[in-house]
């Protein structure tokens, strides 16, 4: 058990092993963890699936307005994160159970540990990657601010523990590696943070027919415009700062914070991008998967 302090000695949390996966104690239990390999899928339910930093609120809105067929109005009795929970949560079983059809669910959880029913063809998967280099810089500032993580010393500090993996979520490489390499046993979807940026309307489009949802040209418009950056930026619903200050610090950042692609660049050394170069040559030679790494390979000046 990895345990981080302040400078006055005081805990500030604890990343637990389990099975080889970080989870950090008060927000995960283990045994829950466990348990979730048992769950009885419906065909209808609907797991989206990340690394941390990678798009996960972006696809908590997107479904929640597919739902409501682009009413954003019809999205404002509960906070995103309400109407499509994490499963890795504590408490999150007895609510899976009892939720009506269809159920729609968000994890950081690895491979290894979801239901096994996924594997029978049952329910769907969307898994949504980012470019690792851009993760780890937006991880660097979410643990500035998350109360229940470690304040980096600083960001070669964080650079460090991301490159070994000593973060929730563990190593970025596995983490993509494993999920896109069992893509074949699932009903599973690829996409990633990029694609949203580029053409969010395409991205929706294609997340629609996986799911099989027919929306009108009307709807489908309500889905794009209020599934925007800067329309998220402005809606507390989504935007997760009315998220308990418990969890997040609002005085020292934002969850939503640039949503660009190649912020990475104002931050890694030389030395620390040639290592990562290095290093995802090595780790993704067997999983060739193509990312964009600057925003004017997707957006020209």
């Amino acid at each position: 058990m990895t345990e981080y302090t302040d400078e006055d000695g005081g805990q500030i949390h604890k990343l637990v092993p389990f099975q080889g996966f970080n989870l950090i104690m008060g927000i995960h239990s283990p045994k829950e963890v466990d348990r979730i390999k048992n769950w009885e899928i419906q065909d209808s339910d609907v797991f989206v699936i990340t690394y941390p930093k990678s798009g996960t609120i972006w696809l908590q809105q997107i479904l929640s307005l597919i739902e409501a067929r682009g009413d954003v109005t019809a999205t404002q009795d509960k906070l995103t994160s309400e109407r499509i929970p994490w499963i890795e949560l504590t408490g999150s079983e007895k609510e899976f159970v009892s939720d009506p059809s269809p159920r729609l669910r968000v994890s950081h959880l690895q491979y290894k540990f979801m239901p096994l029913g996924l594997r029978e063809g049952k329910g769907k998967v969307i898994y949504v990657a980012r470019n690792p280099k851009d993760v780890l810089v937006s991880y660097y500032h979410f643990h500035n601010y998350a109360a229940m993580l470690e304040t980096p010393k600083d960001f070669n500090d964080f650079y460090e523990k991301f490159m070994k993996g000593q973060v929730y979520g563990n190593c970025w490489f596995e983490h993509v590696k494993t999920w896109y390499s069992h893509r074949k046993e699932m009903n599973f979807l690829y996409i990633t943070y990029e694609e949203l940026i580029k053409d969010l309307r395409s991205a929706v489009e294609k997340i629609c027919m996986f799911l099989g949802r027919n929306l009108n040209e009307e709807d489908l418009a309500g889905v794009v415009k209020h599934s925007m950056f800067t329309n998220m930026q402005c809606n507390p619903q989504a935007n997760y700062t009315l998220i308990s200050s418990s969890l997040l610090n609002h005085q020292r950042g934002s969850f939503m914070r640039k949503g660009t692609v190649g912020d990475w660049k104002n931050y890694f050394t030389v030395a620390q991008n040639e290592r990562f170069d290095r290093v995802y040559q090595e780790k993704m030679r067997d999983v060739p998967l193509p990312f964009v790494w600057d925003i004017s390979e997707i957006i020209p000046a």
